[in-house]
């Protein structure tokens, strides 16, 4: 009996046996701070990016509520007209009949056109041996590392009315008359260039990015399509490009980004600048409005208009991804 006591009671002390589960164990003082030190440790990071990009952003949603001149900017005083600037910006036809038009269907094309060549390069490197690739990659990493101002007059040379190599090339072929034929006139042939400029700098980033990818897809998987007679366009729709769905979205949203505030590839064009009001985009608009006109409130709203339109379909492309991976 005594036995039987003493083993019971060995049962029941804390820890050692399953009758009782004894007192619940008190919460460590030390876990509230334990919770605290990484926020406390990414605190000087959070304040630095906080200074650089969140108070800017602000200062502008504040200047885009005034009436904010030449006269403002010199005197500091502020003059307060509330959503007056939006009104008017609203209310202008040039934003939906010239403005807006330019600003999407140019990111659109350009961004479906960056991600597909960029994508085309990667599935051929891929593809070569390593020292090859090397020497490709190398090559094609000289037009990322071009600057864009440099890179947009190298494009304007070649297109140049009249003596211009591509518009040689192009009236050699009887596409054009290089005796009339300016590039920069119309809508259409301005952003031509303004297209091929952008894709042959943004390109590089797409095609590293989605090489890296690729040359994690297990050698396996792909051999095990090739044996079920998926051809090269299945094998990358069934197989690769859902597995690189992530690495897709990273280089679509940067590219949309990049591509619908691009500014330097259309301002030093013959005719972005302001002069040509036909090719102008949000981010020219507001830099012509602020800086040409003086009128720094509705330039600032502009550039408000077009940070709420990037962060719109920037979420929403989100979203739609991984309600997509959800399923």
């Amino acid at each position: 009996m005594t036995d039987v006591v003493t083993t019971l009671r060995e049962r029941t002390r804390p820890g050692r046996g399953t009758a009782t589960a004894g007192p619940r164990p008190r919460r460590s003082r030390h876990t509230g701070a334990r919770a605290a030190r990484p926020w406390l440790l990414l605190a000087p990071a959070l304040l630095v990016m906080g200074g650089l990009l969140l108070y800017p952003l602000v200062q502008v949603v504040v200047i885009s509520l005034q009436d904010f001149g030449l006269r403002q900017l010199v005197s500091g005083r502020t003059s307060w007209v509330g959503f007056d600037n939006y009104v008017e910006l609203l209310g202008d036809g040039d934003l939906w009949r010239t403005v807006l038009p330019n600003t999407v269907v140019f990111a659109v094309v350009a961004v479906a056109l960056t991600v597909v060549v960029g994508t085309l390069v990667a599935l051929l490197l891929a593809r070569l041996r390593p020292f090859t690739r090397g020497v490709v990659t190398t090559a094609i990493m000289l037009a990322w590392a071009v600057p864009a101002v440099t890179g947009t007059y190298v494009w304007v040379f070649l297109f140049t009315p009249g003596d211009g190599l591509a518009v040689q090339v192009l009236d050699a072929l009887g596409l054009a008359d290089a005796a009339t034929t300016n590039p920069f006139a119309s809508r259409f042939s301005f952003y031509t260039v303004a297209a091929l400029n952008v894709v042959h700098h943004g390109f590089p980033f797409v095609a590293l990015t989605v090489l890296a990818g690729l040359l994690t897809v297990p050698q396996e998987v792909t051999e095990a399509a090739i044996v079920d007679g998926a051809g090269a366009w299945r094998r990358f729709w069934s197989v690769t490009f859902p597995m690189l769905r992530p690495v897709f979205a990273v280089v679509t949203v940067l590219s949309t980004i990049w591509d619908f505030k691009v500014f330097t590839q259309i301002y030093l064009m013959p005719g972005g600048d302001g002069v040509n009001r036909d090719v102008l985009n949000l981010g020219t608009w507001s830099y012509v409005e602020s800086f040409a006109q003086n009128r720094y409130g509705l330039g600032a709203a502009i550039a408000v208009v077009l940070t709420a339109l990037l962060l719109i379909i920037t979420v929403g492309y989100l979203r739609l991804l991984f309600r997509e991976e959800e399923l």
